[in-house]
């Protein structure tokens, strides 16, 4: 992914978060790569350290970086494996072996999150459901994305569960960051806009059933429009 982004903000005054972000997909960072030290960013972009800082948050809680004291700052999902496992899986699976994973998972947590899901959880996931449609780049999008899900996991509020679907998704984001595209940005018509919002209303309802078909119908049509390596 070479693309800058347009992050919807003045190209006269970019924030700091969006120059970063263009800086990440400049450099062609793959996911759990390190970024560069602090003091190499503050004089790389000419700011102080606490402007630094609050960008980083920025970026960290967009789900696009993660951050360990003492180790550095990393591109993607925080991993639920060590790294070098991580890179090891990331290199192992394809994404048709990651879809037939998450067919074997996803409907099951979605039938799940039906039932148990707190009045807290639906409203996580409706506003990371609208995150993604407002996203003004695919990896703010994807970010978005991996959020919803992962919030319909934690709904579920069974542990185990949620530990599988963490190695998973952590998976799934390593394998897909690299994959092209062929604009900057999801489509105002992108599929998953409508069956995002599809999965949210069955889960609202309390339907285990429509919930887990939908996300079902949801992840087959995420295999046919996902572009190939």
């Amino acid at each position: 992914m070479s693309e800058l982004v347009d992050d919807g903000v003045s190209e006269a005054e970019p924030s700091l978060a969006a120059r970063m972000r263009q800086y990440l997909i400049a450099r062609g960072f793959s996911h759990s790569d390190r970024i560069p030290p602090e003091r190499q960013l503050i004089a790389e972009f000419g700011v102080s350290r606490f402007e630094l800082r609050k960008a980083l948050a920025e970026l960290e809680r967009d789900g696009l970086i993660w951050r360990h004291v003492g180790r550095g700052t990393f591109v993607g999902a925080r991993p639920v494996h060590n790294l070098n496992d991580l890179a090891y899986l990331r290199d192992l699976a394809r994404p048709a072996q990651l879809l037939e994973a998450r067919l074997a998972i996803e409907p099951e947590l979605a039938r799940l999150a039906a039932l148990q899901a707190t009045a807290a959880d639906l409203e996580k996931i409706r506003s990371w459901a609208e995150r993604g449609r407002q996203a003004s780049d695919w990896r703010l999008y994807e970010a978005a994305d991996t959020n919803l899900h992962n919030c319909i996991a934690h709904a579920t509020h069974n542990k185990l569960l949620i530990h599988l679907f963490n190695e998973l998704n952590t998976v799934r984001r390593a394998v897909l960051w690299d994959l092209k595209r062929a604009s900057m940005r999801p489509p105002q018509d992108h599929f998953a806009f409508d069956e995002h919002d599809a999965i949210v209303e069955a889960l609202v309802a309390r339907s285990p059933a429509q919930a887990a078909d939908r996300m079902r119908t949801h992840l087959s049509s995420v295999n046919r429009n996902l572009p190939r390596r």
